[in-house]
């Protein structure tokens, strides 16, 4: 059994989609980013930097923070959506590193600039957003040559797929990316995409979950 501790935003998307994805069972917990929960000693036990999402695996004691750690961690485990071989291995790690060092951070602060920032700053918003736009053609491009990120089907593509899916909400166009867009809608109909982004569930469902939790596991 794995311990999710997330809370509603595409890091936290990453894991919980993978985990349906890869029928491991899980108990989520959800964490509340407005109250500082993310701060509070016990959480800062598991994950230093304070915060989602960690896990942490029951057979073994084990917490691991790093959304892209433990998308590789829960692949191993399970024995799915990460190739064996060197090479395929390093095409989804490839990717997966993408969505870390680029995709996340870029649009992070797009959204911060968008959203959140006191003040308006148009610079910080176009190098932004027209950086987060670039990627997202680098994505078009070589979803133009392969039907997923690299080759089939893997923790590359969920981990790309939870920020890209919040693009409007950075104010990032799609128009024009046909085979992003295409990749987006096939990722967002599969079945375990639609349960995993309502981990945690919708705010009328949060406290259920909260107080008591429940295992969730592929159905």
């Amino acid at each position: 059994m794995i311990d999710l501790y997330t809370a509603p935003t595409p890091n936290g998307w990453k894991v919980s989609v993978a985990l349906e994805e890869l029928a491991l069972p899980y108990e989520p917990h959800v964490i509340d980013l407005s109250k500082g929960e993310q701060h509070t000693p016990e959480f800062l036990a598991m994950n230093p930097n304070g915060r989602i999402p960690v896990i942490t695996d029951r057979d073994t004691g084990l917490h691991v923070f790093e959304s892209g750690a433990i998308l590789l961690y829960l692949a191993e485990k399970a024995g799915r959506l990460l190739p064996t071989d060197t090479a395929g291995r390093y095409r989804v790690m490839q990717w997966l590193m993408f969505q870390m060092a680029g995709i996340g951070p870029m649009q992070g602060q797009a959204v911060v600039f968008v959203r959140y920032f006191p003040e308006e700053v148009p610079a910080a918003v176009n190098r932004y957003c027209n950086e987060t736009r670039r990627l997202y053609e680098v994505l078009d491009r070589q979803l133009a040559e392969t039907e997923y990120l690299a080759g089939d089907f893997s923790i590359a593509d969920i981990a790309n797929w939870s920020w890209v899916r919040s693009y409007y909400w950075a104010r990032v166009p799609v128009e024009g990316l046909e085979h992003l867009q295409r990749w987006m809608n096939a990722i967002a109909e599969r079945p375990a995409s639609i349960r995993g982004v309502e981990v945690p569930p919708s705010p009328g469902k949060a406290d259920a979950v909260k107080a008591g939790g429940r295992a969730m596991t592929t159905r």
